[in-house]
């Protein structure tokens, strides 16, 4: 199939309507995907002229520079549109128009989802974030008093606050293992959690990506070490669906929970969860449900009145994702990572790399830190002085800056952020 009928075919499987279709940013994906041709997605990572026609499918400010895409990415136009004209259609008569006509659309989403992330339909629920995805994991698994819960001291605030509520309220044991910033190998990670493995030891929380480092865990080494044990594991997701390549039986996870706002470039306020078929009865919802619903995905979304519209952009998103390919994805941004972090690193010495680099290692999150230098100041800086807005990190273990590129981010963007840190370095913050 060519190109320009392959980009179609992904935007008429996706539903997308006619207003969506003839869109300018649409135009700028079928002109990419034309530039894009048969060629292989490593050739296609320093193709200007095809990211600049992704770049074109986004409205942007450019005087400003977003490089903290990992707390929540700009969605691209057409995406944004649709949420639009599905809102204005709400609003017109709510209880007939999103009720009724729009909110069975969530089908539609759930299908999309399940094919990408390779799971049955039945196993897929669409939720607002991955906080609210990992946290029906949380609360949802009946524990009791003395059950054991393994963490990393890394793992996302929200998910710690929330183990440590039920360690208030149930008498959880809550674990917390700390390895080394970036881990020495895979094997040295699956040997720290099976360490910490005890006879009481019911679930491990592992993330698959992390949200200060950006290291890849090795998820299916973890979980299959785990079943071996007897413990269940939950995965948070948050940073890692859609943006490298990967499915559902390549993890070989139970339980997954992500958000599409940060690389699937949905709107803000969506997100998914995966519960693999024979786990959904043991897993109570947030909100409650029926009894009729207990083997029922869709509990899970049982959270009272909420807009259509973000969920139903998700489609437009994921085809979006899918025009452009994981694979050639994954290989830009590695690219743009690779561009600001060897820069940075060739011209200081005082430039110090959280993150490990490499052609097939990692993915766009990276964090750095500069000896001698005060990182929150200079995050600070950038975005005063700058606007250059970047993800301070202020873990005791990790004093840094998060730098996430996205697929828009142009190397004139990422040029200038490296000038403004190396004269920060080399000239201080006046």
């Amino acid at each position: 199939m060519t190109g320009r009928r392959a980009f179609v075919s992904t935007m008429l499987s996706a539903a997308i309507g006619g207003p969506v279709l003839n869109s300018l940013a649409v135009r700028r994906l079928a002109a990419a995907t034309q530039i894009a041709g048969t060629r292989e997605p490593a050739a296609m990572a320093e193709e200007e002229a095809y990211w600049g026609e992704i770049r074109r499918a986004f409205t942007l400010d450019d005087t400003l520079t977003n490089l903290n895409n990992g707390w929540s990415s700009p969605a691209p136009t057409h995406v944004l549109e649709q949420m639009i004209r599905d809102l204005r259609f709400s609003n017109e008569l709510p209880v007939e128009h999103m009720a009724r006509l729009l909110e069975p659309r969530i089908e539609s989403v759930r299908d999309a989802l399940a094919r990408d992330f390779g799971c049955d339909r039945e196993e897929m629920a669409i939720t607002r974030n991955a906080s609210e995805a990992n946290e029906t994991m949380i609360f949802g698994l009946d524990l009791k008093r003395g059950d054991e819960v393994i963490v990393t001291t890394q793992n996302y605030p929200r998910m710690i606050n929330a183990w440590n509520q039920r360690v208030r309220r149930d008498g959880l044991v809550l674990r917390q293992i700390k390895l080394d910033t970036p881990p020495k190998s895979d094997e040295d990670v699956v040997r720290a959690f099976e360490a910490a493995i005890t006879p009481a030891t019911r679930v491990i929380e592992v993330m698959h990506l992390s949200f200060m480092t950006g290291y890849i865990f090795p998820v299916r080494k973890i979980v299959d070490m785990a079943r071996r044990r007897g413990v269940q594991v939950f995965v948070d997701g948050a940073h890692a669906y859609a943006h490298f390549p990967f499915t559902r039986d390549e993890l070989g996870c139970d339980y997954y929970g992500t958000s599409l706002h940060k690389w699937c470039l949905a709107p803000i306020g969506a997100g998914m969860l995966y519960v693999r078929r024979d786990r959904i009865k043991a897993l109570w919802p947030l909100m409650a449900a029926t009894e009729a619903q207990d083997a029922d995905i869709r509990k899970y979304e049982e959270i009272g009145t909420h807009p259509a519209a973000n969920h139903n952009a998700v489609a437009v998103s994921l085809a979006f994702h899918r025009s452009i390919g994981a694979d050639r994805k994954i290989a830009r941004l590695r690219f743009l990572r690779d561009r600001w972090a060897k820069r940075l690193m060739a011209e200081s010495d005082r430039v110090r790399l959280l993150t490990a680099l490499g052609p097939n290692v990692n993915g766009a999150i990276a964090t750095f830190r500069i000896e001698g230098m005060d990182m929150q100041r200079l995050t600070g800086w950038l975005w005063a002085n700058h606007r250059i807005a970047t993800g301070g990190q202020g873990h005791p273990e990790i004093q840094g800056i998060r730098i996430t590129p996205n697929v828009y981010t142009s190397l004139d963007e990422l040029d200038r952020f490296c000038d403004k840190v190396l004269i920060a370095i080399r000239q201080g913050m006046a």
